[in-house]
């Protein structure tokens, strides 16, 4: 018993010193990185910038592309608007025809001045010309009076259903305008007709 206690003072020393070179052997840790703040600053500012020019050019193609199809909407309803005048305009000129050495309104010319009526009432500013026509036989005196009571007949029946008088204009031709002219029925059935002008107003709108 006296000699382990005696011996402990020695262990002890001895382990210490163990201890102690062991300490003086193991090297140092690593230093901690250092934070580069001004890197990571930059690298957030980089990116925001990014998504902002991504988000600027987003919204810069949205407002061409918003442009762009309200132009061609644009465009389209011009387009139909001018189409839809051009088939008004061909329906009030469509020419009429007579049997012949008569005068009086057959049922397809009446239903042809029909279908002018609506179109005139609802534009107001147009004026038209009719102009009377009639096939070769018979004199030229005849054949004028002929085509003025024929242009008479169709400005007598649109004036009577509410288009102003004074817009509808009369002229004759008599048989000195052909648009047919082989001396055949067929060609003299065309050539018995009223034509029809616009000669003023703007681009015609349709019926309401």
């Amino acid at each position: 018993m006296t000699v382990t206690t005696r011996a402990l003072p020695l262990v002890l020393v001895m382990f210490s010193a163990a201890v102690m070179d062991a300490c003086k052997k193991a090297p140092p840790p690593p230093p901690a990185p250092a934070v580069d703040s001004a890197a990571i600053r930059a690298a957030r500012e980089d990116s925001i910038r990014m998504e902002n020019q991504r988000r600027a050019a987003a919204a810069e193609d949205a407002r061409r592309r918003a442009a762009q199809d309200s132009i061609d909407r644009a465009n389209a309803a011009m387009e139909a608007s001018r189409r839809d005048s051009e088939m008004l305009r061909s329906t009030v000129a469509a020419a009429i025809n007579f049997d012949f050495d008569k005068s009086d309104l057959r049922d397809d010319a009446k239903a042809n001045l029909d279908g002018k009526i609506p179109i005139l009432l609802a534009n107001s500013n147009v004026t038209i010309r009719v102009s009377g026509h009639a096939d070769e036989r018979g004199s030229s005196e005849y054949n004028l009076a002929l085509g003025q009571r024929r242009a008479a007949a169709a400005k007598r029946y649109l004036v009577e259903r509410g288009v102003a008088e004074s817009r509808v204009e009369t002229t004759i031709f008599g048989e000195e305008r052909p648009v047919c002219t082989e001396s055949n029925e067929g060609c003299w059935a065309q050539n018995r007709r009223d034509e029809f002008e616009i000669t003023a107003g703007g681009p015609l709108t349709r019926p309401r």
